[in-house]
């Protein structure tokens, strides 16, 4: 069975062993909070996260050239798009809600439904995918390798020229440079007992007990990287799509919170326009059931108060950290 990835971040481990009788009952670790760590070194060198920097930005990665990947991860908008769904080459309206990419070096499994294991096999998806920007990565080497500069900077970076594999390989370094230390959140947890508000307080202690928010949203990027049926966008089959197993059907991966607070709107089909009505959506909205009668793996807590909705939000926006510089290319010929 595949596993979720224990990162470099160190998501909270479960132990699982087999006990003998004679031994004392498994303690397993609770699910619980960490923070981001301050720095991160960069496994790739200079060189390479530049050349992603770089193509993260181009329009040639799309097939008539009109959509670069930070067309729908905008840094401006927090590495996301600020649409319910995107719209590829052609101005086709796309399937699911574009997620932030920032911190995304420290997730696995990718995308809503879970297909790509890594940042390097992720890379080359929405490029090629008809819907989206709709390349071909032959093409594409072809048309930057024609770019002399292009070319060099590739040279410089690996030591060879452009192919698929190092587009890709460039792509994912630069990404795994987007991370957002020192959120409210972060200093709190390292002991800082003036970085959160009595409400967000409050609703710490909510996300972590009653409202049971901890028991999927935890680790480093909030997250358990695990998939579940929750009540939104049944006309998606989720990962079954992926896996063609019919109890798959519409599960979708949780997503991490790290700087939701930007990212809005919400859920795989952006069906939720701010971070209240996603809360409200778990104490009261959700149904419990699919439309065929499959249980869900979250029930509304009906039995809450409404009032605990806005000190969970108030929580969810200190979750924000500090954004990572990361400027297109014509803004540095502009700074100059």
């Amino acid at each position: 069975m595949r596993s979720v990835r224990v990162c470099q971040w160190a998501f909270v481990a479960f132990a699982a062993a087999a006990a003998s009788a004679a031994d004392p009952p498994l303690r397993v670790a609770a699910p619980a909070l960490e923070p981001l760590p301050e720095r991160i070194e960069a496994a790739a060198s200079a060189e390479v996260v530049e050349l992603g920097r770089r193509l993260f930005f181009d329009v040639r990665l799309s097939g008539d050239n009109t959509l670069s990947c930070a067309t729908c991860h905008d840094p401006a908008k927090g590495f996301a798009d600020g649409l319910a769904r995107s719209r590829g080459v052609g101005g086709g309206l796309l399937s699911r809600n574009t997620p932030t990419v920032l911190n995304v070096g420290g997730l696995e499994p990718l995308m809503w439904d879970g297909r790509a294991e890594t940042l390097e096999e992720q890379a080359l998806l929405p490029l090629q995918s008809h819907d989206e920007m709709r390349q071909d990565v032959e093409e594409l080497v072809r048309e930057l390798s024609a770019d002399a500069e292009c070319e060099s900077r590739f040279r410089s970076a690996f030591g060879e020229g452009v192919s698929s594999e190092r587009v890709a390989a460039a792509l994912a370094a630069f990404q795994r440079t987007l991370t957002t230390p020192n959120s409210p959140l972060d200093r709190h947890l390292r002991g800082d007992g003036e970085a959160l508000s009595a409400g967000a307080r409050r609703g710490l202690e909510l996300f972590r007990g009653d409202a049971d928010c901890i028991r999927c949203h935890h680790g480093p990027l909030l997250t358990d990287g695990q998939f579940y049926r929750l009540g939104v966008g049944f006309t998606d089959r989720g990962r079954e799509l992926t896996t063609g197993r019919r109890e798959d059907r519409f599960k979708l991966r949780t997503p991490p919170l790290r700087n939701v607070a930007l990212t809005a709107p919400y859920m795989h089909d952006g069906s939720q326009r701010t971070l209240f009505d996603v809360v409200e959506f778990y104490y009261r909205g959700a149904p419990g059931r699919a439309p065929d009668g499959t249980l869900l793996d979250v029930q509304p807590l009906r039995d809450r108060s409404y009032s605990e909705i806005g000190d969970l939000v108030e929580f969810l926006e200190a979750l924000t950290g500090e954004p990572p510089q990361a400027a297109a290319p014509d803004a540095d010929a502009a700074d100059g």
